[in-house]
C-alpha cells in the first residue's frame, strides 16, 4: 500500500526535527557548557527574525563505511535569510555532527549555496566550526574543499564574503576563510592553523598551545589573519551584521545609505586642537577620524595589527566610506611591510565594492632597516602604491601634518 500524503508529511517533519537536534542533546549541552552556541542558534541570532529559509535539509552523507550513522543534514546548515532586510546566503557547520567535518555532501551544499549567491548577487557568510576534512571520506572530502576554494575565488570581488570562525578551523579548511574578504574570530574559543601543536612538536620540537599557535589574539596581533576579534559567539555575529552594513549586495551596487543626524557642513572646532604645534609631538589619529565621520561611528578593521596605520569603515552624510590613516602615535606613523599589506588589501576591497576612500596622511616615509629590506619592503610597499593607483572609486586625501 502506497504511503499517504499525511504519512509523508509526518515523516518529513520527523526528519526535520532530527536535523534540528544535530548530533543529539548531549552534544548540544557540551557545546553550551563551553559558552558556545549551536549552528542553528548562530543562524537565527545572525539573521532577521523569521527570515531564514533552509536548503538541503534532508541531505545525508554517502560514505558506506559509516552507513549506520547518517544524521539528517550531515552536520551543515545552509540557507537564505535577511540582515537588516537585505538578502544573504549563509552556511553554518554543526560541530555536534562528526565534529563539523567536511564531507562530499557538505561541499555540494556549500557550492550550490555559493552558486545561488552569485546568480542573485548576494553576500555569502560562512559560520565555521569544523575539525577539518572527514577522514572516512578521504580524497572525496579534499576534492570538496577544492570546489569550495574555486567558488571563493570566482566570487572574490563580485559579492561580499565574510567568514566567522566560531570554533576550530584547521588544515586545508583555513584557506577558504583566507580567500574571503573578512575573517572574524572569537577570543579563547576559535583557532586557525595549518598544522596543529602536536605536529609542530614532532617536527620542530617547539612547545606551543592551541591559543598561542592559532588563537584569535595571535591572528589579531601577529599574523593579521583575523580582521576582527569578538569576545563571544553573540558578539561575533553582531559584528558580522554591523560589518555587512557598510558593504553593498554586490560589485554592481552602491553601499546602503543610512540617515544621519550630523550635517555634512557642520563645523568641528575641536579639530583645531588635535594636531600639536610641535612637529615632533605625536597625537592620536582616531581623534581626527571620530570628529569627522558621522556621529563618531567608526568600525576599525584589524585594529590590533600593524597599528601604525588605521583602516576601517565609517559614514559621511550617511554614505559608507573606507578610512585609511597613518597613526602618528605608533612609530610616528611610518610605513612598513605589515602596514603596507594591511592598507593595500583594504583599499582593493573598498574598490571592489564601490566604497569611496578617504585618507588622512601624516607620514615620515617608509621604515629603514635591514629587516625591512630583506623582508621585501620594496615589493610590499609597491602593493600599497598599486592599490591606490588601481582604485577607480572616489579618493580624497587630507594631509593633517606632513607627507
Amino acid at each position: 500500500m502506497s504511503e499517504s500524503f499525511d504519512d509523508k508529511l509526518s515523516r518529513l517533519n520527523e526528519l526535520r526535527e532530527q536535523a534540528h537536534l544535530g548530533g543529539g542533546q548531549r552534544r548540544i549541552d557540551k557545546i553550551h557548557a563551553k559558552g558556545r552556541l549551536t549552528a542553528r542558534e548562530r543562524v537565527h541570532l545572525l539573521l532577521d527574525e523569521g527570515s531564514f529559509m533552509e536548503t538541503g535539509v534532508f541531505v545525508t552523507h554517502r560514505e558506506p563505511s559509516i552507513k549506520d550513522d547518517k544524521p539528517v543534514g550531515d552536520g551543515l546548515v545552509t540557507g537564505v535569510g535577511r540582515i537588516d532586510g537585505r538578502q544573504v546566503y549563509l552556511f553554518a557547520q554543526d560541530f555536534t555532527v562528526f565534529g563539523g567535518s567536511m564531507s562530499e555532501t557538505n561541499a555540494l551544499k556549500i557550492c550550490r549555496l555559493m552558486d545561488l549567491a552569485m546568480e542573485n548577487g548576494c553576500p555569502v557568510i560562512g559560520l565555521n566550526d569544523s575539525g577539518g576534512a572527514r577522514i572516512q571520506e578521504g580524497v572525496k572530502s579534499l576534492a570538496g574543499y577544492a570546489e569550495v576554494f574555486w567558488r571563493n575565488t570566482m566570487a572574490s570581488g563580485v559579492v561580499p564574503q565574510i567568514s566567522a570562525i566560531l570554533g576550530p578551523c584547521a588544515g586545508g579548511a583555513v584557506y577558504s576563510p583566507a580567500i574571503t574578504d573578512f575573517t572574524l574570530m572569537v577570543d579563547q574559543t576559535s583557532y586557525m592553523f595549518v598544522t596543529g601543536p602536536n605536529v609542530i612538536k614532532m617536527v620542530t620540537n617547539e612547545d606551543v598551545t592551541f591559543e598561542e599557535l592559532g588563537g584569535a589574539d595571535t591572528h589579531s596581533t601577529k599574523s593579521g589573519v583575523a580582521h576582527l576579534m569578538a569576545a563571544s559567539d553573540q558578539d561575533c555575529l553582531l559584528l558580522t551584521r554591523r560589518l555587512l552594513g557598510y558593504l553593498p549586495q554586490n560589485n554592481l551596487e552602491t553601499p546602503p545609505i543610512r540617515p544621519t543626524q550630523d550635517a555634512p557642513d557642520r563645523v568641528e572646532p575641536k579639530l583645531n586642537q588635535v594636531v600639536p604645534a610641535d612637529p615632533r609631538k605625536p597625537y592620536d589619529m582616531h581623534d581626527v577620524i571620530d570628529l569627522v565621520v558621522d556621529e563618531g561611528e567608526f568600525l576599525e578593521i584589524q585594529p590590533r595589527y600593524a597599528m601604525n596605520i588605521i583602516c576601517g569603515y565609517a559614514r559621511l552624510d550617511g554614505r559608507p566610506v573606507g578610512i585609511v590613516a597613518n597613526q602618528p602615535k605608533v612609530n610616528a606613523g611610518v610605513l612598513d611591510i605589515d602596514s603596507s599589506q594591511k592598507a593595500a588589501r583594504f583599499i582593493r576591497t573598498c574598490d571592489c565594492f564601490n566604497v569611496p576612500i578617504v585618507t588622512f596622511e601624516d607620514v615620515p616615509g617608509f621604515l629603514p632597516g635591514t629587516d625591512q629590506e630583506y623582508g621585501g619592503i620594496i615589493k610590499h610597499g609597491a602593493k600599497l602604491l598599486y592599490a591606490y593607483c588601481e582604485a577607480t572609486v572616489p579618493k580624497l586625501k587630507v594631509i593633517t601634518r606632513k607627507a
